[in-house]
């Protein structure tokens, strides 16, 4: 089977994408596309590619109905330079390959994240594991700022002179922050790529690695441009409902009022429909 060579990957390839103050994603190679993925759904009946718009049916068709081995045939590999911090979001992701530079090897560089400004936010009121959506003032977010710097110069600074009194890298390394850069290759496939996005591009997710998230979404973009539309289609800005949603939707559209009682799900259930709960609007006079 020959080698499949998409043109918009291969500019891609090796390209620094610049993400946050000084990270980056890097498209290191590239397996397959849409048409390895319609090659592997057809191969049960012999078949072969066929028109463009034959595959991208066959593609939408198989996204849609959650058949997901065919897009597993496509693999994807990156070189990422990101904070610990989200790193350690991005390792739950248990269906990659990695490999991650080692502190006990080598010299960590005096690389720290900071946020922009307008990023530092207070504690969200509604989210427990979130930030609000207003930034705070800019003294405030000045000193922040501040507390950042200092306690990263501290700490870099006294690693430095751990790895000068020659105390084992592995040692020296321990009193580092989270918000340290560290560097990996990752290789993915595109069904698990595509669920990565799907849960780190959503905008409940933290903005540092939900940045990431889009950046992989423009490369997967690349090299399986139809796999991606259907993705966005049918999953990424799709929305499932529970039995009890099902039937608070067979409720409304007969004209009677949302069965769900007040509460999360409630909420939840109204979010998804992009709708605001008649119960909660003023009653007319």
């Amino acid at each position: 089977m020959a080698h499949i060579t998409i043109p918009e990957a291969e500019a891609l390839l090796d390209q620094e994408i610049k993400v946050l103050d000084k990270g980056f994603v890097r498209l290191v190679d590239y397996l397959g596309g849409d048409a390895r993925i319609v090659q592997a759904a057809r191969v049960s009946y012999g078949a072969g590619t066929k028109t463009v718009r034959e595959d991208r049916a066959l593609i939408h068709y198989l996204m849609r109905h959650r058949h997901t081995s065919p897009f597993e045939q496509v693999i994807l590999t990156f070189h990422v330079k990101l904070p610990i911090f989200v790193a350690r979001q991005w390792i739950r992701h248990r269906t990659a390959r990695l490999n991650e530079m080692s502190g006990r090897y080598s010299v960590m560089k005096d690389e720290f994240y900071l946020p922009d400004p307008e990023q530092i936010r207070p504690q969200s009121k509604t989210n427990k594991q979130g930030r609000d959506a207003d930034a705070l003032d800019a003294e405030q977010a000045r000193r922040v700022l501040e507390i950042l710097t200092s306690a990263q110069e501290t700490a870099y600074a006294g690693y430095r002179e751990m790895i000068d009194l020659d105390i084992a890298r592995e040692l020296a390394r321990v009193n580092l922050p989270l918000s340290l850069y560290t560097e990996w290759y990752w290789q993915i496939d595109l069904h698990n790529l595509f669920h990565f996005i799907q849960l780190r591009a959503d905008e409940h997710a933290q903005y540092e690695i939900r940045v990431y998230a889009e950046v992989l979404g423009d490369c997967a973009r690349a090299v399986a441009p139809l796999a991606y539309e259907a993705f966005e289609e049918y999953v990424r800005h799709a929305r499932q409902f529970s039995r009890e949603e099902m039937e608070a939707l067979r409720a409304m559209l007969a004209g009677q009022p949302c069965p769900i009682e007040q509460g999360r799900r409630r909420v939840e259930f109204f979010q998804k429909l992009g709708l605001d709960d008649p119960a909660l609007q003023p009653q007319e006079a």
